[in-house]
């Protein structure tokens, strides 16, 4: 039983002064508890539900007599509310221990920073960063992300949807995949940014996004232009060997002699730079094993690097390419001479003959499950190898008038 004072009630001198291990009696159920040690502190006895609860309210003297007095009557107080003063502890304790809800341009870095491996191009993460430092940062950027509103998404959206339509549509995407995070992180119940704003967004009629290609016929030609312009030497052979690889262009840019297998006329591109993240084998031409030859007179300043940039061996710019071809006027973009080659086989070798090794001379995900299986036991290397044999002569015969 706790120790009775004078008067059942204790005072601040007392308080200060006690040693004798025991239990002090106050009020309102407060009790002050001297261990051993010497150490005092404030435990308030309540009954709660018909069930009787010890609540600790901290030790003397960094809570004082006055403060476990008031400590003591706010927790009666809620008791007589219908209230749990314990549980009330326990959710404020949680709240102390709960993660400050970020910003969104806290949110947006984590996320980015989160998707950064996955992505094969630097490119994206400066995409993602400069889109949503433009457009999204300078209305949402300082809030916390419970607080943004379908009306901020709205006012993010509304001035760049007719007027920049590809843009407004990447930063929609943009938002709704931050959200999306969001929410599992438990911060939200909701998506602002999800496609239901569609609905209330004007319709836009939209450009297919397909990167700009020449016919196939006309590839022989725009070679044929390369090969004849003053373009760098190693600009042009990267190009050729571009084009006649179907490969992408930080494929090309940042391939390393280490990949390459001139015995057995094989290109293997690691995972990381691949977009579908899963190695990629290619065959190589004969024509493609003569630009390797002579990319072989290229300094690589020690890079390693099979088109290095000439000035100090590091990869060539990604806008190289483009550069070029504007100047040349050849009305196409690098990446469009992948579609290039795909009607090619089509178009001169049969849909249905080539559609699967075409697909895998692509490194396109298939999407059928049966497909991708087959394709993951066999990247049809030696399937390909005469077809890239057939579409290297063809690339080469605008030489040949």
């Amino acid at each position: 039983m706790p120790r009775k004072v004078p008067h059942q009630s204790l005072y601040a001198a007392f308080v200060r002064t006690v040693a004798k291990p025991g239990m002090y009696a106050d009020g309102n159920g407060l009790n002050l508890k001297v261990v051993p040690s010497g150490s005092r502190w404030w435990v308030q006895r309540v009954t709660v539900g018909g069930k009787r609860h010890n609540i600790g309210l901290g030790g003397y003297p960094a809570v004082s007599l006055a403060d476990a007095r008031e400590l003591a009557a706010e927790n009666q107080r809620l008791i007589r509310q219908g209230k749990d003063p314990l549980a009330e502890k326990r959710q404020a304790v949680e709240e102390l221990k709960r993660p400050a809800i970020p910003t969104f341009a806290q949110a947006a870095e984590q996320v980015i920073e989160m998707r950064r491996p996955t992505w094969s191009n630097a490119k994206h993460a400066s995409q993602w960063t400069n889109t949503l430092a433009t457009y999204a940062h300078p209305v949402i950027g300082r809030k916390p992300v419970d607080e943004v509103t379908t009306g901020d998404v709205l006012a993010i959206l509304t001035p760049i949807w007719t007027t920049k339509p590809e843009t407004a549509s990447r930063v929609r995407q943009r938002l709704e995949t931050i959200f999306d995070w969001v929410v599992f992180q438990g911060w939200r119940m909701d998506n602002p940014a999800g496609k239901g704003i569609l609905r209330v967004l004007p319709r836009v009629s939209r450009l297919k996004g397909h990167h700009t290609a020449l016919p196939y016929t006309e590839v022989p030609e725009a070679l044929r232009r390369v090969r004849e312009s003053t373009a760098d030497e190693v600009t042009k052979l990267s190009f050729e060997f571009l084009v006649l690889t179907a490969a992408r262009s930080s494929e090309v840019r940042l391939a390393q002699w280490l990949e390459i297998d001139l015995e057995t006329g094989t290109w293997t591109v690691p995972p990381e730079r691949m977009k579908a993240r899963r190695e990629h084998r290619v065959p190589l031409s004969h024509r493609c094993l003569e630009i390797l030859s002579q990319a072989k007179e290229t300094d690589d300043h020690g890079s390693g690097l099979i088109f290095p940039s000439g000035k100090d061996g590091r990869p060539l710019s990604d806008m190289v390419y483009t550069t070029m071809l504007r100047r040349l006027e050849i009305p196409a973009v690098a990446h469009g001479f992948r579609s290039s080659f795909k009607k090619w086989c089509m178009e001169t070798k049969g849909a249905d003959a080539t559609w699967l090794p075409s697909e895998a001379a692509l490194a396109h995900n298939l999407g059928n499950a049966t497909q991708e299986a087959y394709i993951q036991h066999t990247d049809l290397l030696e399937v390909r190898r005469p077809l890239m044999e057939e579409w290297g002569e063809f690339c080469s015969s605008g030489t040949k008038k």
